[in-house]
């Protein structure tokens, strides 16, 4: 079992950047592969980017594409998500998950395990 915890969240201006991070507490990530979803006040968690532990494989949602980079930090263990170009609407809770194997898979139900979730706030 691996324990997720994000850092890396805060208040930014429109169109400015931030960079979050997920690291596995008392383990690796070898073996899984690792996602962001966030959830917006009022609405429902939204998958935003995946990557696969072993291979680097990503997948983003289209709504972040050429904006969001996921990437991971093989040395240090940590998974990455550096945010650009920010928008009011990129407003959320943004949550790191993971699951075993190597599916590139947007489905929140595919992920077993999640972070606690780290707070991104974009005014305008």
């Amino acid at each position: 079992q691996v324990q997720l915890v994000e850092s890396g969240g805060g208040s930014v201006q429109a169109g400015g950047s931030l960079r979050l991070s997920c690291a596995a507490s008392g383990g690796t990530f070898n073996g899984y592969a690792l996602g962001w979803f966030r959830q917006a006040p009022g609405k429902e968690r939204e998958f935003v980017a995946n990557i696969v532990w072993s291979n680097g494989r990503t997948k983003y949602a289209d709504f972040v594409k050429d904006r969001f980079t996921i990437s991971r930090e093989i040395a240090k263990g940590t998974m990455l998500l550096q945010m650009n170009s920010l928008k009011p609407d990129d407003t959320a809770l943004y949550y790191c998950a993971a699951t075993w194997g190597r599916l590139n898979s947007d489905r929140e139900l595919r992920y077993d395990y999640w972070g606690q979730g780290t707070q991104v706030t974009v005014s305008s």
